[in-house]
């Protein structure tokens, strides 16, 4: 099978460059792109026009083994674990043979160590950094219809949390190969500079995977 030429980046958000086809499934974005109500909302950062709504859970509409290379930074903790095994499966068969996949998470082994540091001097904060810093807990339980349909639409919590040794297994098993975990702007192939920003890297844990050559495509 010849090689896909598709870029792809899903839960792009306002980072999108015009050389990538650039996915998000925001309720913001599915809002805006309502024929004639859409252009009329106020929002303080509108998504760039060449957005276009796809869910990587559902599958995104690409053909199978079309995409040279797919990017997801700080999307996949947003999943539930069932839903981040099926979004792998999907980015797996989107890819072509010899594709590169690379994705960024929040690093729970440096929150880990974090935590242990400063238990360790007995710093009464530990256990409120812990839970912040994963955002797997809640402050306060707002009342109200209002306040329910905001957490219906809110994809703003982290669902499962990951770190390298949990990600290399991960896409291992769906059938990834040449796992390794990346730094910023060390891709061999140059159109992730276009998408890539240091910032995302900090404390967080970077894992670059290709679909085999000789690939058989896994649900």
């Amino acid at each position: 099978m010849e090689m896909g030429n598709i870029y792809a980046q899903y839960g792009c958000g306002l980072s999108a460059p015009a050389e990538w086809q650039n996915f998000d499934s925001s309720p913001t974005l599915r809002w805006e792109r309502v024929p004639l109500l859409g252009m009329w909302t106020k929002n303080a950062e509108r998504f760039p026009a060449h957005v276009k709504v796809g869910d990587i859970v559902t599958g995104l509409p690409l053909p199978d083994g079309s995409c040279k290379g797919i990017y997801a930074s700080h999307v996949l903790e947003h999943l539930a674990r069932e839903e981040f095994y099926k979004a792998l499966g999907n980015t797996y068969k989107l890819l072509a043979p010899g594709g590169i996949f690379r994705l960024i998470v929040p690093d729970l082994a440096y929150i880990g160590r974090e935590y242990i540091r400063m238990l360790d001097k007995g710093d009464p904060e530990a256990s409120h950094y812990m839970v912040t810093a994963t955002i797997l807990g809640e402050e306060t339980r707002p009342r109200g219809l209002g306040a329910m349909a905001y957490q219906m639409l809110n994809t703003s919590r982290h669902l499962w949390m990951w770190d390298e040794f949990s990600l290399r297994k991960a896409l291992e098993d769906r059938g990834f190969d040449r796992v390794r975990r990346c730094a910023f702007d060390d891709c061999e192939d140059p159109m992730f500079r276009l998408v890539e920003n240091a910032d995302r890297f900090e404390r967080a844990v970077a894992m670059e995977a290709r679909k085999p050559v000789a690939a058989v495509s896994k649900a």
